[in-house]
């Protein structure tokens, strides 16, 4: 009898949404409510997770607003980047998460703080999506 083994990587527990919310100038983060999810691989060489904007801007959400907010002006700070903020790049995912080994038999657990500068647009909530892949190495 064999058992084979294949490498397997999961991405789970990744919160769904956060809202950053402030007047135009204002420096906003997720603060105590940081972008959490968990990473489980078998793969000793270990993972990458990376995040991206799905669009250029972010968009408004009342009618009749032509008012957008770029997505680069949205910053990501995780593992990868240590203490500095990082812009998000449409196009370009930004490494905010890697380790040269497996992860724990339960995972790792990954934080994400995010920042922006309120620029100064119309009040309204704008949205946009960020997609998170992680990768075996």
């Amino acid at each position: 009898m064999n058992v084979v083994v294949t490498s397997s990587i999961t991405l789970t527990e990744l919160t769904p949404s956060f809202t950053l919310t402030g007047a135009p100038g204002e420096v906003v983060t997720t603060g105590a409510n940081p972008v959490r999810m968990r990473v489980t691989t078998n793969n000793f060489a270990g993972y990458t997770v990376t995040v991206a904007p799905r669009t250029a801007a972010l968009t408004p959400s009342i009618a009749g607003n032509t008012d957008t907010i770029p997505t680069n002006l949205l910053q990501v700070n995780g593992p990868a980047q240590g203490s500095a903020y990082v812009p998000l790049s449409f196009g370009t995912p930004v490494v905010v998460a890697t380790k040269s080994s497996a992860s724990g038999a339960d995972g790792d657990v990954i934080v994400n703080n995010y920042r922006i500068t309120i620029p100064f647009v119309r009040p309204d909530t704008y949205s946009g999506i960020l997609d998170y892949v992680a990768t075996t190495l």
